[in-house]
């Protein structure tokens, strides 16, 4: 039952420091819409993630987190907190498990503070959940269950939808010279994680070949840090075929990223921050997620439409950034006529 009271009083949530988690973190912010409709809820989160808390309605004020990733900056922290004391926060959630990021809600003195046990944070937070991994296996179930006493039984989860206008997406488009003579896949190569979860620039090439051949294009997104990939899938086509590929690693914003990701008929990826978005922008697309060190029992990506794809090894899942026995059998084995079978109902 929704809880009445003022907009002035105010929720709280402080952010994951990852794309795919800050998009898995809506799951909690709908939750907590729909359950105290008249409460103002602003999250706190690193300056790189406020286009993503820009496309959640559920948002009423995005507040950045000066600090990177890993950044201690107690001070700071202290004093961002003492600013926030008369913003009016009944609650605060903090989804992170670390003790710095439940240091700034105590700082802002707001009475109830929630979060699982992590790191020793004993009176920071003063709504300490234990967290049974059996009853919530996946991290969307862990966001979402804080909106709701413990032991409560749990409703399903919302599923997290960015809300992307797709007259912004075709501008952006006509902006880097993209064409759309020919339907889109979306290939999401890089994993900020490690290269664990890459599947192989090979075995993409594999894919592009077949796609481009059938009268497709290839727009290949990621970060900077993803355009040695981008250019080593690339390289291994046929010129002709290059002609249809546009790298757009490390030239596109994040906003810009999410917003393109509207237009594509099917996108491939990777265990990524991109992943989630894409399935996020549109839940119906498919989605072809591949899975490798990871495992989509605790990360899936949460559109209907989406198809998870792995090779079944029994060192994995390890959840180690690079294949700690050297053979990355869990990508290396995974066949490009698997991701070739899973698109074939968007081909005909």
């Amino acid at each position: 039952m929704a809880e009445h009271g003022s907009l002035s009083e105010g929720i709280l949530v402080v952010g994951p420091a990852w794309v795919g988690d800050m998009v898995m973190a809506q799951s909690l912010l709908a939750t907590l819409h729909e359950r105290f409709p008249h409460r103002r809820i602003d999250v706190l989160a690193p300056a790189w993630s406020l286009p993503l808390l820009e496309r959640m309605p559920e948002v009423a004020r995005a507040i950045a987190q000066p600090l990177g990733h890993g950044r201690l900056g107690l001070q700071q922290r202290w004093q961002q907190g003492r600013a926030l004391r008369d913003a009016g926060y009944q609650q605060a959630f903090v989804l992170p498990n670390s003790w710095k990021s439940a240091l700034l809600p105590w700082a802002a003195a707001i009475p109830q503070r929630t979060g699982w046990r992590g790191e020793w944070r004993y009176g920071l937070l003063n709504d300490l959940r234990k967290l049974d991994p059996v009853r919530y296996p996946r991290m969307i179930d862990r966001f979402h269950a804080l909106a709701f006493a413990p032991g409560e039984a749990l409703p399903t989860a919302p599923v997290p939808r960015l809300r992307v206008r797709r007259e912004q997406a075709l501008a952006t488009a006509v902006q880097l010279h993209l064409p759309l003579d020919r339907p889109v896949l979306a290939v999401c190569p890089g994993a900020e994680f490690g290269p664990s979860k890459q599947w192989p620039a090979r075995h993409h090439a594999r894919v592009l070949a077949q796609m481009i051949d059938r009268g497709w294009q290839a727009w290949i997104l990621g970060s900077a840090a993803d355009q040695g990939i981008a250019d080593d899938i690339t390289q291994r086509l046929r010129p002709e075929q290059q002609t249809h590929v546009h790298r757009l690693t490390g030239r596109t914003r994040l906003e810009q990223a999410v917003d393109l990701l509207i237009l594509p008929r099917a996108v491939l990826s990777n265990d990524s921050g991109l992943m989630h978005v894409a399935a996020a922008v549109d839940p119906q697309r498919l989605l072809i997620a591949l899975y490798g060190s990871t495992s989509p029992l605790f990360t899936p990506p949460l559109a209907p439409a989406s198809r998870v794809l792995r090779f079944a090894v029994d060192c994995s899942p390890c959840f180690a950034r690079d294949c700690p026995l050297g053979h990355h059998d869990c990508m290396e084995k995974l066949a490009p006529e698997q991701v070739l079978e899973a698109l074939a109902c968007v081909c005909y």
